[in-house]
């Protein structure tokens, strides 16, 4: 057995990881979560074990219930109508987990929308082999794969919508903190028996970071910097021709994210749903996560030429798209099933779990417009 094999542990993963700090001599928080998560074949996104649903490590909102999709639908439909209804309208998801959404959205536009399910390209950027499978194989099932295309990344020219759901909280993250008063950058070592941290000087781009929000977190406090998800959104604003950005994550506003209260940061590990603040154990084995700085991702939009249109929590999200309805019994319908999905729907509003993920809109070449989602921001 491996010095680093443990049930829960990718021992292959974990020594290649400390091979590499050794070769280097230290390398950064953002390196080591960049390998945890998506080192090829063997990174916990990009390995064969499923990690998604409630057979999973984590759950997130399509998982919950098709009515998720169905919302999304709506809003789809509205952004459609707003463009003057395309042929062919671009429908590009950025990482699209287990397929869940896709094949609700999917599902609900063929059933609901019809017109609009002809015109639509659907896209999905999808970088996880074992994920593009799972995708696929769930649209099949429906009789959906036709309509659908995987791609490593944006394509350009897009007219219509690209939207993600828990996206950004999982890419790799700067850890930082700060001590006498200096801004530092969290490196991971190796000390011979295990993996421990130290602090050293952070590169400019960390430093303008902060620099531009112009706030840092307080003194002996930790926080992460997300400029993995800047460049998304830069890119996606790039790759958009005329549309809509839809952004569904946890997050909060820059004052927030690094209030000096917060003496942590955000970084959460999920395994078999039960949540840690340890990244150094189940390497491989568990999700790591983290909120993003929602006034930087809305600035890096902006500057690229897109408008924001609103932020909003997913409660507010979704009960302006109607979700309500489906909290109400029709007559004559199975009581079992009612009861089932009205507890989902529960689950997607609560403002202390799902319900607070925020839903920032941001649009190009669209004109001026007020989307039914954002009633009342």
């Amino acid at each position: 057995m491996s010095e680093f094999e443990t049930e829960t542990e990718n021992a292959a993963l974990k020594q290649r990881i400390v091979e590499r700090i050794q070769r280097e001599g230290g390398i950064s928080f953002h390196d080591f979560m960049s390998m945890a998560l998506y080192e090829p074949g063997l990174g916990y996104y990009t390995s064969d074990r499923v990690v998604l649903g409630r057979e999973g490590d984590y759950l997130t909102s399509p998982e919950v219930t098709p009515v998720f999709g169905s919302m999304l639908g709506r809003q789809l439909r509205e952004m459609w109508e707003a463009l003057d209804r395309p042929s062919p309208l671009d429908l590009v998801e950025a990482g699209a987990g287990s397929g869940a959404m896709a094949r609700d959205v999917l599902s609900w536009a063929r059933r609901t929308a019809p017109d609009m399910f002809q015109a639509l390209k659907y896209t999905v950027i999808e970088i996880s082999e074992p994920l593009r499978a799972r995708q696929r194989t769930r649209l099949e099932a429906e009789g959906l794969a036709a309509k659908a295309r995987w791609l490593d990344e944006l394509p350009t020219d897009i007219t219509g919508v690209i939207f993600s759901n828990e996206l950004l909280d999982a890419m790799p993250v700067h850890r930082v903190t700060v001590e006498d008063g200096e801004l530092r950058e969290v490196f991971v070592t190796w000390n011979g028996e295990r993996l421990s941290e130290e602090s050293r000087d952070p590169p400019p781009d960390i430093v303008a970071h902060f620099d531009g929000i112009s706030v840092r977190p307080a003194e002996g406090c930790r926080a992460e910097v997300n400029l993995e998800a800047l460049d998304w959104t830069r890119g996606a604003a790039r790759s958009l021709e005329r549309g809509f950005v839809i952004t569904i994550d946890y997050g909060y506003e820059a004052e927030e994210l690094y209030a000096p209260w917060r003496t942590d940061g955000t970084l959460l590990c999920f395994y078999r749903h039960n949540p840690s603040n340890d990244p150094y154990v189940r390497i491989g084995r568990q999700d790591m996560t983290s909120h993003i700085d929602l006034t930087s991702a809305r600035r890096a939009g902006e500057a690229k030429g897109l408008v924001t249109l609103g932020l909003v929590t997913q409660s507010e999200f979704l009960a302006n798209l109607g979700i309500g309805e489906a909290m109400q019994q029709p007559e004559g319908a199975d009581l079992e099933e009612y009861f089932t999905r009205r507890r989902a729907v529960t689950e997607l509003l609560d403002p202390g779990g799902l319900g607070r993920i925020r839903v920032l809109i941001q649009a190009k070449e669209v004109g001026d417009i007020r989307l039914a989602s954002l009633r009342d921001n």
